[in-house]
């Protein structure tokens, strides 16, 4: 903090000199702190307009005013407000998905590899199971899981067993993928299907308000008991 100009007439004209340079020098300091880690796009989330087409809550429509990767990840809330990034809810909401896309915490589709125009397939295979699974029902034990794989690549290939199952979808019954957003392959029976890239599909709802929200709870619940004491007089 710079000390008031009624101050600065007690000092040395050299020490308010330094006092100003370095205030100055503070500043740039601030200025120049490098940003957070910017994360790498993936196959599910190649661009800004996918990132902000599947957060949902409507920010698709300001994906023209950040078309850079390493600006969705870099700006502040004071640059995203200068942007047209309203309300400050929708900042905050932004911010937040930003930081867990970082720390790799995504929706459903982010872990997905084999991804072409927006849409990847999904299919059950029987991997070996676990060391309990195979204690119980012997050696030759397996368990079925859902992975993503092309279509072309035939369902007996063995280097199908290396790949990681798709986190957020299950098996079930004997071979029915089954999870959010999940659009099974006709003629498949379900153990074939596909998940495509649409508005809102990581979107955390928001809660309903009661009595108007945090902010106006205790003033919405005054003015009712307020009311409903006028109405038990009268």
């Amino acid at each position: 903090m710079i000390p008031s100009s009624t101050r600065f007439h007690r000092l040395p004209f050299s020490l308010i000199s330094c006092i100003l340079r370095s205030h100055t020098t503070v500043r740039q300091l601030h200025q120049q702190v490098s940003p957070n880690q910017i994360p790498s796009s993936t196959p599910f989330v190649p661009d800004t307009k996918t990132f902000l087409s599947l957060i949902g809550r409507n920010l698709s429509q300001h994906a023209a005013k950040i078309p850079i990767w390493e600006s969705l990840f870099s700006l502040n809330s004071l640059q995203l407000r200068k942007l047209g990034v309203e309300p400050a809810r929708t900042r905050r909401y932004l911010l937040w998905w930003r930081d867990k896309f970082r720390k790799g915490e995504y929706g459903i589709g982010g872990d997905l590899q084999d991804v072409k125009n927006s849409v990847a397939h999904v299919r059950v295979i029987e991997v070996p199971g676990n060391r309990s699974s195979r204690t119980l029902a012997g050696p030759d034990a397996t368990k079925k899981v859902v992975v993503n794989v092309p279509p072309e690549v035939p369902a007996n290939e063995p280097n199908l067993r290396r790949l990681k199952p798709v986190k957020g979808l299950k098996v079930q019954g004997a071979h029915t993928v089954v999870g959010p957003f999940v659009e099974p392959v006709k003629g498949t029976g379900g153990s074939v299907a596909v998940v495509k890239v649409q508005e809102g599909m990581w979107e955390q709802r928001r809660g309903q308000k009661v009595d108007g929200g945090e902010r106006r709870k205790v003033q919405v619940r005054r003015k009712r008991k307020l009311e409903e004491m006028r109405k038990a007089r009268s």
